[in-house]
């Protein structure tokens, strides 16, 4: 039996969390029903109870940082017992500007044993207005083009929602607490040899409030100066 499990960083997203955490549960067709963790990273709001009233597991990370979140994850599924620990492991986040029908899409090609890590693309399909900020856009055709161009990767964002056997991400050995995570693990995927592909995916705006790194201008220059630092800091990796 397949243990599929979602993450699901989650900081102030009251307003949509429920609902992600609804919508991946009632998902047709999946090799597993997933196991959705939601972790609650310093919400001031009622994001934990919003999502274990949807049926999620809820850990709490009160260190704010999408890597913070994600590692405290990694750290619950590691001491899992052995008939419970995962077999692919799923990041979603919980604005619901991603399209959770889009998970076994995504799963296809671990399942067919094509990919060690497939990334969700938001730039393949034609994105609405406002779904995407210039900053975001700028910054992931920066980010993939350097990609492209030090690993040798094919690559057209940095999308969030993404999958990966947990095999390779033990591997992986992820370690940052903020803005670099999702292109950490891209580079030290293409640095190490592993097989990742994109798949296209649906994008839209988020269904409340600001993004914590879109929504401002600090935001925005914190996360391009983590992202870019991180892909040289994993290039001269040894």
């Amino acid at each position: 039996m397949l243990n599929l499990y979602v993450i699901i960083p989650a900081h102030n997203e009251a307003g949509s969390v429920g609902r992600v955490v609804r919508e991946l549960k009632a998902l047709p067709n999946l090799p597993a029903t997933p196991q959705i963790i939601v972790v609650n990273n310093a919400s001031t709001d009622q994001t934990a109870g919003n999502a274990l009233q949807a049926g999620a597991t809820v850990l709490t990370e009160n260190k704010l940082g999408y890597g913070h979140a994600c590692l405290c994850a990694l750290n619950y599924l590691a001491k899992l017992p052995p008939e419970n620990l995962p077999d692919i492991v799923a990041f979603c986040d919980a604005d619901y500007a991603d399209y959770p029908e889009d998970l076994s899409n995504i799963l296809a090609p671990l399942l067919a044993k094509e990919a060690q890590l497939v990334i969700g693309s938001r730039l393949l399909l034609p994105l609405p207005p406002n779904a995407m900020t210039m900053p975001q856009r700028f910054g992931n055709w920066l980010a993939a083009l350097l990609l492209r161009w030090l690993y040798g990767q094919p690559c057209t964002d940095l999308g969030p929602f993404r999958a990966i056997t947990w095999p390779a991400l033990q591997q992986l050995n992820m370690a940052d607490k903020t803005y670099g995570w999702t292109v950490e693990m891209q580079a030290k995927a293409a640095k190490y040899g592993f097989k990742t592909t994109e798949i296209a995916v649906k994008y839209r705006p988020r269904l409340t409030g600001k993004s914590k790194v879109s929504g401002n201008i600090m935001g925005v220059f914190l996360a391009g100066y983590k992202i870019l630092g991180t892909i040289f800091k994993v290039y001269f990796m040894r």
